[in-house]
């Protein structure tokens, strides 16, 4: 760094941070490590007293950190800052940027790509967590440099490690998602009982902007339970849930009738408490491929479940995959607080 008179310090750096105290007033940090000095800001470095500043000496193998920041944002979303797909950039403000959605829907990260950003020794991303539901205006990621001027050697290497597609999209809900539901159980479809699993449904699919198109009752004939799983994909539905008789007792056949009416079963278990008995099933109809789920009870009681896990990335479009529901466990405990905070708590963040 150099020192050099205000009055020649236009379009300089500052190296430190610059107090302005006006009694009664304020007294905080008028410029920033990092501003760079414009025309109107020479009068109020002088009536601070400022007659000399502290600026950083120019260097062809530096960037600025605002700069920095700009390259990392770009390496993130793989697009221009304008035409950011369902997200936006704020800043930079002292150096950093942040990304914020303009949607709401599921935010995916290539977390691999993300450490090996960051094992850089300047650089300094973060985001929320992967998989996460997101609400427009939601903050995503935030990223900068750690020095106020960043070698370009770095961001040559970060720009290696971070080729490909982009490294964090938010995958935005369906808003003309068809779902259908089977209510099975003799008890309930005999009207012995009233179906209290149903209005849960409605409740989770509510806050999605979803209805259920359709729904069927069924006894605990697992080849009932088939023909009514049949009937929804032949109605065209988009994601079936399927509640009752999901445990392992004699009597509860809907994994057995799930079987029969899908092409392939994903997972029948879960390392996922609560949600232990959840199954995940695929059909193919036509050109689409269709998600069945087999539902356990817990859904109806606990505030937070598997289904809150899987539901949004199944709104969102994404196939769930065996290895995303069998490597949960460690992060798959609900820890029953009395006040749920979910999604903003430890279940499902393995």
């Amino acid at each position: 760094m150099k020192e050099i008179r205000t009055v020649d310090a236009v379009g300089q750096v500052l190296c430190h941070d610059l107090t302005q105290i006006i009694r009664g007033v304020t007294k905080d940090a008028r410029f920033r490590k990092g501003h760079v000095i414009a025309p109107e800001d020479i009068d109020v470095l002088l009536s601070m007293g400022k007659d000399h500043v502290f600026v950083w000496e120019a260097d062809e193998a530096v960037v600025h950190e605002d700069e920095a920041a700009e390259v990392l944002r770009e390496l993130l979303t793989g697009a221009p800052r304008e035409n950011m797909p369902h997200m936006e950039a704020k800043g930079p403000k002292e150096g950093k940027i942040e990304l914020i959605a303009t949607v709401d829907g599921v935010f995916s990260v290539d977390a691999a790509r993300i450490d090996a950003l960051n094992d850089l020794d300047d650089i300094s991303i973060a985001t929320v967590p992967q998989q996460f539901p997101v609400n427009a205006g939601q903050k995503l990621a935030g990223m900068r440099v750690i020095p106020l001027v960043c070698k370009k050697s770095v961001l040559e290497e970060a720009k290696k490690r971070a080729a490909g597609e982009p490294i964090v999209k938010v995958l935005p809900y369906r808003k003309d998602l068809r779902v259908g539901v089977v209510t099975t159980g003799t008890e309930v479809f005999l009207g012995r009982i009233e179906d209290t699993f149903t209005p849960v449904l409605e409740a989770k699919l509510k806050a999605f902007g979803l209805t259920i198109t359709e729904h069927r009752k069924a006894d605990d004939d697992k080849e009932h339970i088939a023909t009514e799983i049949r009937s929804l994909l032949d109605a065209g539905m988009d994601l079936i849930l399927c509640t009752g008789g999901m445990s392992v007792d004699p009597d509860d056949r809907t994994p057995a009738a799930i079987r029969r009416a899908t092409d392939e079963i994903v997972t029948y278990g879960a390392p996922i408490l609560p949600g232990a008995m959840f199954l995940v099933a695929y059909k193919n109809v036509d050109s689409r491929t269709v998600p069945v789920l087999g539902l356990p009870g817990c859904v109806m009681y606990a505030p937070a479940t598997v289904l809150d896990m899987y539901l949004p990335r199944l709104v969102a479009g994404e196939r769930i995959e065996r290895s995303d529901i069998r490597k949960k466990g460690v992060g798959g405990l609900c820890m029953n607080c009395k006040v749920c905070h979910y999604p903003r708590c430890t279940f499902g963040r393995s």
